[in-house]
């Protein structure tokens, strides 16, 4: 992005969106995000590695849930900046009738991804919060892309460690989602013996766009409700997923 951008954007505060950008070597992004990401690169060497890894794990899994449940339509909530393999092409791959949504609580992320959506019919991108879970899923419905009564894969990825008490929200979609649908998390994870590091990040992103609330594997699991987790090695190495896991974990649930 041109360091004097026209639309108005506060290019002197980090964003999350922006940062992660950077991490996966992309280029929507301005100096007060590198800055940023390297503190957290300086914390956390393995958050380039972790990044990109997340990104794989998120295509690994639409292709999956694509070939071998037969899911033909996915909500992507907190999509951020659209970058390479996203979730639209992952599925495109597979079937060509493969629907997608995006959502976003940014506005100027929507109008990014709008633009570069405009010639694609299949997906859509709205401006949504998960803080208010129930305007978020009738604005999903109302693209008429997505068919509630039928299973959709939703995805939360990178984005509830964004928020301070999300539970009852993700429990919210949990419930608008049909029977036999999939819930994808991805989350920052917090371990004792990494705490000194985790507060490091935790400062970066106070001064970001939004603050950043890591939480434990269990208490990231709890996301789930009832869903029955599927095996990870389906979608990640699991020596890998364990090498990560004072960075972050992920999982995927089919609802009941």
């Amino acid at each position: 992005m041109n360091e004097r951008n026209p639309y108005g954007i506060d290019v002197s505060t980090a964003n999350v969106a922006r940062i992660y950008d950077f991490m996966l070597g992309g280029k929507d992004n301005f100096a007060a995000d590198r800055v940023a990401a390297e503190q957290i690169l300086k914390a956390f060497p393995e958050s380039r590695d972790g990044v990109r890894l997340n990104r794989r794990f998120l295509g690994n899994v639409v292709r999956y849930l694509a070939e071998e449940e037969g899911v033909r339509q996915f909500v992507d909530i907190g999509a951020g900046l659209p970058t390479q393999k996203n979730v639209h092409e992952v599925a495109h791959a597979v079937t060509p009738e493969a629907r997608t949504v995006y959502v976003d609580n940014d506005p100027v992320v929507c109008v990014h991804g709008r633009a570069l959506l405009a010639n694609t019919p299949t997906t859509a991108m709205v401006e949504g919060d998960l803080r208010a879970p129930g305007e978020l899923w009738d604005k999903v419905v109302a693209t008429g892309l997505i068919k509630p009564d039928e299973p959709v894969g939703v995805l939360m990825v990178a984005t509830l460690h964004f928020l301070d008490d999300p539970y009852a929200e993700v429990a919210a979609v949990r419930e608008a989602m049909a029977p036999g649908s999939f819930l994808t998390i991805t989350h920052l994870s917090m371990t004792e013996r990494r705490a000194r590091d985790t507060d490091t990040v935790k400062d970066v992103y106070s001064r970001a766009s939004s603050g950043v609330t890591p939480r434990t594997i269990e208490e990231i699991k709890a996301f789930f409700g009832d869903f029955e987790l599927l095996d990870n090695g389906r979608f990640i190495d699991l020596k890998v997923l364990e090498r990560m896991e004072i960075l972050g974990w992920g999982g995927v649930g089919r609802k009941p």
